[in-house]
């Protein structure tokens, strides 16, 4: 991480103790969180990342009342002081209060805390495996993104320990859901498919949601379909997507080699790199300045 962090409107230094025991949300994992793409000072697709954690807040009962103007200004603050242009940014508002262990000298209702790191150079391609029932689609918090990420981060080391760099996670009923932090996509002809959030369990990613709602290419149809282990390894292509990676390929699953096309993942991603330009021209007036 970069020198300085974000502490409810404070810029402060990332050696200083600023936490408590007693934080109930930092205790729990209770707490809602994102993940954005800083692209020439500017918060790539940042209403979107917006309307998810003011979402997944209402639904994990945790206190969010600051507005988007307010805290687009704090997360900008954060990159200047950091000189972070072109970084990764983590945001997670944190519940401090409801249960028999917190500390009663904080008054505080939720902690919002952000942070900066440089960009990952990731690889070409990616090697999966799958971690059975993983996800629980019909539970009520399977699509937030909740800071309780224990069992993601468990399943992301056991796949390194495997030789993988990631698990997909399949759901109770053994269908594909996402990986342990990337939604996935297969390609099939003319037609780009991902798991959908109402039956599979997976997070609504934004560059997911990019993709679906956003993106259009031409003679390519991009939609939801449920997916299982066949329509991966039948498929042209397969890759995933996120904040921090766009959109990468998937070169092998549980040590099988896939197919490889690269033609419509190439127009995929030219498409993608087009569409964050255009955000970052329309926002010029709302970026970080480079100090």
């Amino acid at each position: 991480m970069h020198r300085y962090l974000l502490h409810n409107g404070s810029i402060r230094d990332i050696d200083e103790p600023l936490l408590s025991p007693g934080q109930v949300g930092f205790m729990n994992g209770w707490g809602v969180f994102s993940t954005l793409r800083v692209s020439e000072g500017v918060l790539f697709a940042y209403e979107r990342h917006y309307q998810r954690m003011r979402r997944d807040a209402e639904v994990l009962h945790v206190p969010f009342d600051i507005t988007p103007e307010g805290l687009e200004e704090q997360l900008l603050k954060l990159v200047e002081a950091n000189h972070a242009l072109n970084a990764t940014l983590r945001v997670a508002v944190v519940r401090n209060k409801g249960n028999l262990f917190e500390s009663p000298g904080i008054t505080r209702l939720a902690d919002l805390v952000a942070f900066t790191a440089d960009l990952t150079n990731w690889s070409a391609g990616v090697k999966l495996g799958y971690m059975p029932n993983a996800r629980f689609s019909a539970s009520p918090f399977a699509a937030t993104k909740v800071t309780s990420w224990a069992e993601n981060l468990t399943w992301y080391e056991t796949a390194h320990e495997r030789g993988f760099d990631e698990f997909i996670l399949l759901n109770e009923s053994g269908a594909v859901s996402e990986c342990t932090s990337a939604n996935i996509f297969v390609i099939q002809g003319d037609h780009v498919w991902t798991p959908p959030v109402a039956t599979s369990g997976c997070l609504p990613g934004v560059t997911r949601a990019i993709l679906l709602e956003e993106m259009r290419v031409p003679r390519l149809t991009i939609s939801e379909r449920n997916l299982t282990r066949f329509d991966l390894e039948k498929a042209d292509q397969v890759f995933i997507s996120s904040s921090t990676r766009d959109l990468l390929p998937v070169s092998e699953i549980e040590g099988v080699p896939l197919r490889q096309d690269g033609t419509v993942l190439a127009r995929l991603q030219e498409a993608f790199v087009e569409n964050r330009k255009k955000y970052i021209q329309a926002n010029a007036s709302r970026k970080a300045l480079a100090l």
